[in-house]
């Protein structure tokens, strides 16, 4: 037995491994196009969140998960802030099934580097000089469930 194959052997015995191997802020803006203007009367901004995720398999297991969040904030019509935020980090991911996988990728992993990205995001809005931003907590479990029905629905109203 070649040392390779002992070690995937071992991996198999042990089950799926998982590991987060870094986390670091691939990229981030933020832009305030009416301050300081905007920042007169009344704070009570509309505020919109976007998330996504994407991945690209490094090798050896490893993959890079970027949480992409947009945030913008609207006074009236006027944008008060838009603050954009990549975060990733590198998993190791072992021993998965195909479904596994996308369960990882798509709900423990983003769940691992929303935090930072909520960090992130507030100090970007606070050192803007806005009042405080905290996001509230997301349920990737919840959204993938969402877009998996959404997508049998487009499948149905395709096929009829």
């Amino acid at each position: 037995m070649t040392e390779a194959s002992s070690d995937q052997a071992a991996a198999a015995a042990n089950g799926p491994q998982i590991g987060l191997q870094r986390v670091f802020l691939k990229d981030a803006s933020f832009e305030a196009p009416n301050s300081p203007g905007i920042l007169r009367g009344e704070w009570k901004p509309a505020v919109t969140m976007n998330l996504s995720t994407r991945t690209e398999d490094l090798g050896e297991s490893r993959i890079e998960v970027v949480l992409e969040i947009s945030v913008e904030a609207k006074q009236g019509d006027k944008v008060a802030f838009l603050a954009e935020v990549q975060q990733a980090g590198i998993f190791l991911l072992e021993g998965f099934e195909a479904t596994d996988m996308a369960q990882m990728l798509a709900i423990f992993c983003p769940t691992q580097l929303y935090p930072y990205a909520r960090e992130v995001i507030a100090d970007l809005v606070g050192k803007g000089g806005f009042p405080q931003l905290h996001l509230q907590p997301v349920n990737f479990e919840a959204m993938m469930a969402h877009a998996q029905a959404e997508a049998e629905q487009d499948s149905e109203t395709a096929g009829a």
